[in-house]
């Protein structure tokens, strides 16, 4: 279990980092298209770099639903949660330290890839758009991974197809939320920032894991899995 420990940690901080880093150091330059492949990107490097050691979860509504699927025991799950939340800070304290090397950053100003929503928060949309966005678009991303990775399909291909996936999600939503469908990768750039972003984290905590849920029940349950 240990392996599998390290392995997540590993793979959620190179989520943050990639992800959050690619807003924060690069955003200017290479725009919501290249954030959203640079989350994507990092979902696919995690998933090959360290899928054959934990699976690369690297989201606790992923080890969520893959637990309500019938994918790991009840035994794993903690840990993995456990896991990601300490990756997610690890990958947020990393990137901390190389933005707050520039000079002029203000994290309370310049952000550390927060997720967000309402009035001042890029979009500025509805929290009621921020929920449904989160629960509908983890729901989805979960039925993905939970399809792409059972028995009988191409697993080969799972890594790119998830990772694609996630792109795609931020591509329809970084205006909306910035985009979280995993609450570690909403923790760790909040324990940092504090604030606003702090009074936010339940949403990003709640509806992912509400889609994941809800995903991992169907896939049990036979309605989203191949006979």
């Amino acid at each position: 279990m240990m392996k599998q420990f390290i392995a997540e940690v590993i793979g959620t901080a190179i989520l943050v980092l990639f992800g959050c880093g690619a807003a924060v150091l690069m955003g200017a330059e290479i725009g919501m298209t290249g954030i959203s492949l640079a989350f994507g990107l990092a979902i696919v490097a995690a998933a090959y770099g360290i899928g054959p050691i934990s699976g690369a979860h690297l989201n606790p509504a992923v080890s969520l639903g893959a637990y309500l699927a019938g994918r790991m025991p009840a035994s794993a799950l903690a840990s993995y949660v456990v896991a990601q939340l300490v990756g997610a800070v690890i990958g947020a304290g990393v990137l901390y330290m190389i933005a707050s090397g520039k000079a002029g950053y203000d994290i309370g100003v310049n952000g550390l890839g927060q997720n967000g929503y309402g009035a001042g928060y890029l979009g500025e949309y509805s929290l009621t758009s921020a929920l449904l966005f989160e629960g509908v678009m983890t729901f989805l991303f979960v039925t993905v991974i939970l399809g792409a990775t059972q028995d009988g399909a191409p697993t080969a291909m799972a890594g790119l197809a998830i990772g694609l996936t996630l792109a795609a999600i931020h591509l329809v939503g970084i205006t909306v939320t910035g985009v979280s469908v995993n609450p570690a990768r909403s923790f760790g750039p909040a324990l940092f920032v504090g604030g606003q972003a702090m009074a936010d984290l339940w949403v990003f905590i709640a509806a992912p894991l509400a889609g994941g849920a809800l995903a991992g029940i169907l896939h049990r349950t036979g309605v989203t899995r191949a006979a």
